[in-house]
């Protein structure tokens, strides 16, 4: 009997990953709808949520169809085809995140109405571990196939390229579109007319429910997707480079125990009556890492892999805690940060924004703590590969991550339901329980995916050093006072800002826009304020669905053609540098602002408890304002930071040969 690969837990965990979400998606499905009411709700939400994804998917598949042919002709066919494999699975990830999410978001509010917070906790993270389980089985999956034909783990960088501009579509562009409705809603609606925050007279409110599922499911998933591939690939490629042949297959191993243990996480996530949902999903997570501790050490021995692989892994795993917890800190409703944040606002928008901006930059500080001394120890027990594999103990548990972040819009739909639907207070109040749980899940999350995109970016830093020294036969340092790195350096430290100043600037311009709609349909249509008139969705759903997509183009074009011009002009040394300034000013930023917007969004909910006057109140016209700058902050532009750092990384390595035989100065 032929012994068994270790490998091949990867493949066939993540089939088991996929039946399992097939499972709970048909679970999910089965359960009652609710009224007609609610029916009619969330066929709405649905409807325009798949509007966006097709109209989103045409322009996406003329961009991948341009790309494909280049990277072909360019870099040979395989990369080409591989490309094209990778934007596919994303893709699919995608949909199936955006599906079950416009499934459980009623069936929640439903479960509420009948039978509590019992009831309707286990739909609402169901649903968000469809999406969790099916990210990760099919990234892996397609690694496994990936390898599995070519024996080659360089050609896994065509399906991540794919995955990562997939991503930058799926996460900026749904960005664009749920912040667009979010900021329009809140502030004509809230601010100006003084109407709840889901009332079905503000003709924003379909298009920002629309916007949790294209934005915060479908482009979380497409984001976490991404970078589960590149860690994955990354440190296939330096294992591929030590000469010791486990040591190139080990990702895929340690990738497969992640997915059962985050399937062991997700069946051991319960809610009893009077416990805090908050307080079960955190055990989830925390029972994911600990098997996932077990599991790798067990195959460790079991196959005889040297024990710094397992040391650096568990490293990268025990620094992705640590951020996690920092977010939660300056983040959670319940913690310092968000109430002083909130106590501010009783003094107007400006002393707002000003709390939670510099809440935002302290908690820069520990995130940035725990990733360099986290990727130093790894380094200092293997090297560049010990990086690597730090990454990968980072995203091996995402599918856990993932479920509760998806958890967190499904729980904020179910709540914009329950209140259109007029369900009552005691409903209302059981989603805005499961929606407060969510938001501090979901900062916790995001903390937790920004530093493992941090992480990774190191790893493809280290990876695009070894590809260079590959081609060049040679040992290759980039030299920190070489003109041609430092000059690279400046300009990368450049590129994040530029990126982050246009997503917001393409959110601001587009929520102009819908104001100005909002305004005109309270003007014009009688008795919209009064009830008796029915404002029009469908303009609001075009205006966010065009604009996002109108301003994403730039931001791709500019992000991919500035990495072209710095390596075929300065070179693979210029590019080094290009890298390594992208790659910290991009994770300053995007810690920064994903924490910033979750403490904005938690003040707002806490005045909205009651406290400091109150909803109504000047505390919370004010929160409100904070909540808004807030939210480009930290569901458009900090989220996508972590796919751009990833693309221009992968370009780097993919084009590397090109810029060394043409650059046009330095080598």
């Amino acid at each position: 009997m032929a012994s068994f690969e270790p490998w091949l837990i990867a493949p066939i965990s993540s089939i088991i990953s996929i039946i399992i979400g097939g499972f709970l998606f048909d679970y999910i499905n089965k359960k009652d709808a609710g009224t007609d009411r609610m029916k009619e709700i969330a066929g709405w939400i649905q409807e325009g949520s798949r509007s966006f994804l097709k109209t989103e998917y045409t322009y996406l598949g003329v961009f991948v169809a341009i790309m494909a042919i280049i990277f072909t002709l360019a870099l040979g066919l395989k990369i080409g085809v591989t490309y094209v494999f990778g934007t596919l699975l994303s893709g699919l990830a995608g949909i199936i995140g955006m599906e079950i999410a416009v499934k459980a978001n009623v069936r929640t509010a439903n479960a509420a109405k009948n039978g509590g917070l019992v009831e309707a906790f286990p739909i609402a993270f169901r649903g968000g571990a469809v999406m969790g389980l099916m990210v990760v089985g099919l990234a892996l999956f397609g690694i496994s196939v990936i390898y599995w034909l070519t024996g080659d783990p360089e050609m896994v960088l065509g399906m991540s390229i794919g995955a990562s501009t997939l991503t930058l579509f799926m996460k900026a562009g749904g960005g664009i579109f749920t912040k667009t409705a979010d900021i329009a809603a809140d502030l004509v609606g809230k601010v100006e007319l003084g109407i709840p925050e889901d009332d079905p007279r503000n003709p924003a409110v379909i298009a920002d429910n629309v916007g949790d599922n294209v934005g915060d499911c479908a482009g979380s998933g497409a984001d976490l997707f991404d970078s589960y591939v590149a860690a994955v690939m990354a440190a296939m490629i330096l294992g591929a480079t030590t000469g010791i042949a486990y040591l190139e297959t080990v990702p895929l191993v340690f990738a497969g125990l992640g997915i059962i243990s985050s399937i062991i996480g997700i069946a051991l996530v319960r809610v009893k009556k009077g416990s805090d949902p908050g307080k079960s999903l955190n055990l989830g997570t925390y029972v994911t890492c600990i098997v996932f501790g077990g599991l790798t050490y067990g195959a460790t021995v079991l196959y005889g892999y040297d024990m710094k692989v397992w040391y650096s892994t568990i490293t990268g795993l025990v620094a992705g805690i640590i951020i996690g917890m920092t977010s939660d800190y300056y983040t959670s409703i319940h913690r310092p940060p968000a109430k002083k944040t909130a106590e501010a606002s009783q003094t107007g928008a400006a002393i707002t924004i000003l709390t939670g901006f510099s809440y935002g930059l302290i908690s820069c500080f520990p995130a940035f703590l725990g990733i360099g001394i986290g990727s130093a120890i790894a380094f200092s027990i293997y090297g560049v590969y010990g990086v690597g594999m730090a990454a990968v103990g980072m995203l091996a548990i995402a599918g856990v991550i993932i479920a509760g972040d998806a958890y967190g819009p499904i729980g904020d739909n179910a709540k914009g339901i329950a209140e259109m639907s007029e369900l009552g207070d005691d409903v209302v109040d059981i989603t805005d329980e499961i929606d407060a749980a969510g938001n501090t899940t979901k900062a916790i999350t995001k903390g937790f995916a920004i530093g493992a995109a941090g992480l990774t970016a190191l790893a493809l830093l280290a990876s695009y050093q070894e590809i260079v020294k590959e081609i060049l036969n040679q040992p290759v340092v980039f030299d920190l006072m070489d003109p041609l790195v430092m000059m690279g350096i400046f300009i990368g430290m450049s590129v994040p800002v530029i990126f982050s100043a246009l997503i917001i600037l393409a959110v601001s311009k587009n929520a102009h826009r819908m104001i100005e709609e909002i305004r005109r349909q309270f003007k014009e249509i009688p008795g919209l304020m009064e009830g008796t008139g029915k404002p029009d969705y469908d303009t609001c759903i075009s205006i966010a669905t065009k604009g996002a997509l109108k301003e994403l183009l730039p931001l791709i074009i500019f992000s991919i053609l500035t990495t072209l011009i710095v390596g075929f002009v300065g070179g693979v040394r210029a590019l080094a540098g290009y890298l390594s300034g992208a790659i910290f000013s991009g994770f300053f930023l995007a810690i920064l602002m994903a924490n910033a917007g979750g403490l904005w969004d938690n003040a707002k909910k806490y005045v909205e408890a009651g406290y400091f006057g109150g909803k109504g109140s000047d505390a919370h016209k004010a929160a409100v304002i904070g909540d808004t700058v807030g939210d480009p902050f930290k569901d458009t532009a900090g989220p996508s930071l972590n796919t751009l750092v990833t693309v221009i990384s992968q370009i780097a390595s993919l084009f590397a040969p090109l810029f060394i035989a043409y650059a046009l100065i330095g080598l």
